[in-house]
């Protein structure tokens, strides 16, 4: 189990410089944004630095060219690779490992083969600080010229397409920058924050060069232009082609405000998850809850928080589970069992009735396909409160405090954290399909509700004094 408590994130920091978007890729989509270079500036000298957000410990291809294998991605057990290749091959292979899905990681690559000394020509550094061991490492020789590079070359953002062979990423990439002719380090283009030694982001200084970009992923546009999803906005307006992605695919959650998401380290085996580990799809085996449990990468002890969760079929149980209950964890034991009493709060969306591990009481009504329900958490009063578009059940009250009118649970066990974002379908063959809004909708947004910080986007308005998910509400009141 991996998850967030508190500000314990990049994002949690004073940024200084904020990061507005991110952009969400899923393999299944086959998406991708794709441009053609012309003359470049040079083709033994460049810099990509980019922010990755992963969501599957599966390997992804980030950043491709049609020529010879130029790519950048992370393998499966979280390995970084840079790659470039002449038929024999030049790459680094990293030890340092991304295996945290919780969090957001800088990557900066530096290409330059004028340099004498060869372990100088390739350089790797994850989260300003340079990567000096390697599983791998096998260097251009001096004054190579990258095949990758050269003119009329086809770059692939979130894929690499090359020879009839497609690969794509799952995950959220964020201020992606490419420098045609210079070999720049981190540091410029992130820096570490005075107070709490957090690396950061910063507005880079740089010289882009010919070919050079930088995506912000600002607007919402499907063309190759300043309004498209790909825009260039390092001033060389080397935009970028948009293949199968959407205005939904832009978003909010970001290296300065890090939103939670679904946790595949807690996915039990017959749990999917998609759309940037927004939307989950449970398995098929009746009785076997455990197999089909999944829970957020948040954790709170403190104040008021509000996500929301969209059915789009079958039933199933969403609610919050405590991060820590001796031998009854996630992933283990079935959710409906009586160890898991005071342990788990949610609702069962085929009834409405609200429920704590096997214990239930009648609360709602079902929850139909295509609603939306609001789940508010209020951890200084103890209380939990759901709602069915926008209308709280039971006549609820959030706002209410210590009177907890129309509650669905009273915390009476003693919790120190609960996890954002709790679900499980185990007892019906069907497989259910539900898609969490904490604040980053994977779903279309008909209305638009932000919290009262202005973060978050919701189909509808937190209650007052309820905050979304994110770092920055986190470190604030979490």
């Amino acid at each position: 189990m991996a998850f967030l408590v508190g500000g314990a994130n990049s994002a949690a920091a004073d940024a200084g410089y904020d990061i507005d978007n991110s952009l969400r890729f899923a393999t299944g989509d086959s998406a991708y944004l794709s441009f053609t270079t012309g003359t470049p500036t040079s083709v033994r000298k460049a810099t990509w630095s980019f922010w990755h957000k992963k969501t599957r410990d599966t390997t992804e291809v980030i950043f491709g060219s049609d020529a010879d294998y130029m790519e950048i991605y992370s393998e499966g057990g979280g390995e970084i690779w840079f790659y470039i290749a002449d038929g024999a091959g030049k790459y680094l292979k990293s030890t340092r490992l991304l295996r945290d899905f919780s969090a957001w990681y800088h990557i900066v690559m530096a290409l330059d083969t004028t340099q004498g000394t060869d372990t100088n020509r390739m350089k790797v550094y994850v989260n300003g600080v340079q990567l000096t061991s390697f599983i791998t490492e096998t260097y251009p020789t001096e004054n190579y010229d990258v095949p990758g590079l050269a003119d009329g070359v086809v770059f692939h953002v979130g894929s690499r397409i090359y020879g009839g062979a497609s690969s794509y990423m799952d995950g959220y990439l964020a201020d992606f920058a490419f420098v045609d002719g210079t070999a720049y380090a981190a540091s410029d283009f992130g820096e570490t924050d005075e107070d709490s030694g957090i690396w950061k982001p910063k507005e880079p200084s740089v010289t882009y060069g010919t070919n050079g970009f930088f995506l912000e992923f600002k607007e919402t546009g499907t063309n190759q232009d300043s309004s498209g999803i790909g825009a260039d906005t390092s001033g060389n307006d080397n935009h970028f082609a948009v293949t199968n992605l959407a205005a939904t695919d832009q978003c909010t959650d970001t290296p300065t405000n890090n939103f939670a998401t679904l946790n595949p380290l807690d996915a039990g085996s017959e749990a999917t998850l998609s759309e940037g580990n927004c939307k989950y799809t449970g398995g098929t085996t009746v009785g076997q809850g455990q197999l089909q449990m999944c829970g957020g990468t948040f954790g709170v002890s403190n104040g008021k928080w509000y996500f929301e969760v969209k059915r789009i079929s079958n039933n199933a149980f969403v609610g919050i589970y405590a991060a820590e209950h001796g031998s009854v964890n996630i992933g283990y034991t079935n959710a409906f069992q009586s160890g898991w009493n005071g342990y788990s709060h949610g609702i069962y969306t085929s009834d409405g009735n609200a429920r704590s591990g096997n214990a239930s009481t009648a609360y709602g009504s079902a929850i139909d396909d295509d609603d939306i329900i609001g789940v508010a958490l209020d951890l200084d009063n103890g209380a939990i409160y759901y709602s069915d578009n926008g209308t709280f059940m039971d006549s609820g009250d959030p706002t209410s405090g210590a009177s907890k009118t129309g509650a669905a649970s009273n915390f009476t066990t003693t919790v120190e954290t609960w996890i954002l974002g709790f679900i499980s379908d185990g007892s019906s063959g069907g497989a259910s399909v539900y898609e969490f809004n904490f604040g980053n909708p994977p779903f279309t947004i008909s209305s638009g509700n932000s919290d009262a910080n202005g973060y978050g986007n919701f189909e509808f308005a937190p209650p007052s004094g309820y905050y979304a998910p994110c770092t920055k509400n986190l470190a604030e009141f979490g």
